[in-house]
């Protein structure tokens, strides 16, 4: 037997890899099966490059065992193992990394590997939950097996031990504060959570199979069957990413899917798969789900993998944001990673990588679009806030979204922007030559300004997103001669104003005798009396608000754009009074001030309920007016 000190560049490597080294301490799992998967991935490929002579790689498995009442955990590989020289040099020299140099003796044959490990100290994460650990291995080279035993202090020992199966197996002496780890569930946990799609078997305990008896079935009978105790291997070695395209079916994703969500019971609307291999390594599923108009709560369901080892949920950096509302899995071993494989750090294969899968999801979106266009409208409500989010925040994308992003209207057609241009361009040019597009947010609450646009023939566009205000200014600023309007901006002939011109039945001096009976009765903190020659026909009230002010409280509500303190401000609308409907000639006439007063009350508030704006005391005292009005 020997002793000795490992070799470490600080005092006492110990108490910082418990504390500092890395911020969860669950994670020693993942990383001793990592070192695992790479020991028996090593195997593999010396077995089919000829250099493991006499040895068989057969179907190995990476074992999990709990040793509840001894209160130690073993995790057991059948790779290639380690001499006494290997387990000196890669265990005790810290931050020397047995796969990196093993991916550079062979890195010409080694690419295709799969090698998992690039940092040496992902061993020493066991000292995060055990006070003592232990390596008896034995490698495939004909050398006696070894066994290496650490208390969490910097000395060793190292002996022969009498092992015999090639392979490595590591125990852990779990300390009184992470007892947790030796639970059945806790385990499992972790296991399906970092492990699920390792790429070699992992067996954790076994599970009762039922299945059919050999030669049980004879002619009239029944098949007789039986319970059987298999291994329950958690994981599945060769997930959907890994595969070639041409090698699945629709039904594969889909159950891919299932695999990964098995909480969501809801089907993907369509999956998008990666598969690169040059500037940079990528493979990698996506998936767009029936999305809601609330961009809070779908982030973060994206997993980001490195070889098969589950790294993040929080793709930010790597994925453009506007997709990280997208669900599936990432895999690649070009994204830098920390210690702790948790953390980004800033790379030029990170940007590339986010330019791929940007063009990668346009360009599927765009097929989608010319194959089925009918499919793709029917959808359109579920992906729109993906999309308009992408046209906002990515340049390449915007343009590219031009031949697929859709405007739905009120009655329920779809354009594209050039498609939308051409429709409405004779009707809705404005007297400037400037095309306005109008649009409602609302369909039921802006009902009364919507029939009025769809009477005189105009389209409608129905933008009810969250983001539809920073939208519409970016394509103000990117378009030539357009200009966006809410339909309940402002009354339709200044909207679209065209060169003929309403003539008021009122005097200047009506104007302003009107104005000020007004005045006396609308609160003017809340609503700005505008006097408007129009049609006769139309309504005698009409509430608007400007769309600036609207656009630029809404841009502040959802963040970015928009003016300093903006959201803050108190709502205040436009009353657009008609001076050529006959009811407010009526109001004007009228002798007597509370017959007057009960007019411009009762209108004022028919308006403000057009609007959805009259509630609580205001609804409560209209109604019972508008009962004495019909007595």
């Amino acid at each position: 037997m020997t002793t000795g000190n490992i070799n470490v560049s600080v005092e006492n490597i110990f108490p910082l890899i418990k504390k500092f080294l890395y911020s969860d301490h669950e994670i020693f799992l993942r990383e001793l099966i990592s070192n695992a998967t790479d020991a028996t991935l090593k195997l593999k490929h010396l077995t089919n490059i000829g250099e493991a002579k006499g040895v068989t790689y057969g179907n190995p498995v990476i074992e999990v065992k709990i040793d509840k009442e001894g209160k130690k955990l073993h995790i057991l590989d059948q790779g290639v193992g380690m001499t006494a020289e290997e387990v000196k040099k890669y265990i005790n020299e810290v931050a020397f990394s047995g796969a990196e140099e093993f991916l550079e003796k062979y890195k010409d044959s080694a690419k295709e590997s799969g090698i998992i490990g690039h940092f040496g100290l992902g061993f020493y994460s066991a000292f995060m939950v055990a006070n003592k650990v232990e390596i008896i291995t034995k490698s495939y080279k004909e050398e006696p097996a070894a066994h290496w035993s650490c208390d969490g202090s910097p000395k060793y020992t190292l002996e022969e031990s009498d092992r015999t199966e090639r392979g490595t197996e590591i125990i852990l002496h779990i300390n009184a504060d992470s007892e947790e780890f030796l639970e059945e569930s806790r385990i499992n946990e972790l296991l399906v959570k970092y492990n699920k799609f390792m790429p070699v078997p992992i067996k954790f305990g076994t599970r009762e199979e039922t299945v059919a008896e050999e030669g049980s079935e004879q002619e009239g009978e029944e098949k007789k069957e039986k319970t059987i105790t298999v291994d329950n291997i958690v994981n599945n070695p060769e997930p959907a990413w890994t595969k070639q395209p041409a090698d699945l079916q629709e039904e594969d994703y889909k159950n891919f899917y299932r695999e990964l969500y098995p909480m969501q019971f809801e089907e993907p609307l369509f999956h998008i798969h990666l598969n690169v291999d040059y500037p940079f390594n990528l493979t990698g599923i996506l998936y767009f789900p029936k999305l809601t108009n609330d961009l809070n709560i779908q982030k973060d369901k994206i997993q980001l993998y490195q070889n098969q080892v589950f790294v993040t949920d929080n793709v930010e950096g790597i994925v453009p944001e506007f997709l990280t509302m997208l669900r599936g899995v990432i895999d690649s071993p070009d994204i830098p990673l920390n210690v702790s494989r948790s953390y980004l750090q800033a790379d030029g294969n990170v940007k590339k990588i986010s330019s791929y899968i940007t063009r990668k999801v346009a360009d599927k979106l765009k097929s989608l679009f010319n194959e089925n266009r009918e499919d793709f409208e029917k959808k359109w409500n579920d992906i729109k806030v993906v999309i308009e989010y992408g046209m906002l925040s990515e340049e390449k994308f915007f343009e590219k979204a031009d031949k697929f992003a859709l405007y739905p209207t009120v009655d329920g057609s779809y354009f594209t922007f050039e498609e939308l241009q051409e429709k409405i361009k004779e009707k809705q040019t404005d007297k400037d030559n400037k095309l306005v597009i109008l649009y409602a947010s609302d369909k039921e609450t802006q009902h009364p300004y919507i029939a009025e646009a769809k009477d005189r023939g105009y389209e409608v566009l129905l933008l009810d997103s969250p983001i539809v205000s920073h939208l519409m200014q970016k394509l103000e600023t990117t378009k030539e001669n357009i200009s966006f309007a809410r339909v309940d901006a402002d009354s339709l002939d200044n909207l679209i104003k065209k060169d003929e011109e309403q003539i008021s039945k009122l005097s200047e001096e009506e104007k302003t005798t009107l104005k000020e009976q007004l005045e006396k009765v609308i609160p003017q903190e809340k609503f700005t009396v505008q006097l408007e020659a129009l049609d006769s026909n139309a309504s005698p009230f009409v509430i608007t608000q400007p769309e600036f002010m609207r656009r630029m409280k809404e841009m502040s509500a959802t963040g970015g754009g928009g003016m300093f303190g903006m959201g803050n401000m108190p709502e205040i609308y436009n009353l657009v009074v008609n001076t050529n409907h006959d009811l407010v000639n009526k109001i004007l006439t009228t002798k007597t001030d509370a017959k007057k007063e009960r007019l411009i009350k009762q209108s004022l508030d028919l308006a403000r309920l057009s609007q959805g704006l009259l509630k609580g005391e205001e609804l409560t005292n209209f109604v019972k007016r508008s009962y004495d009005l019909i007595k």
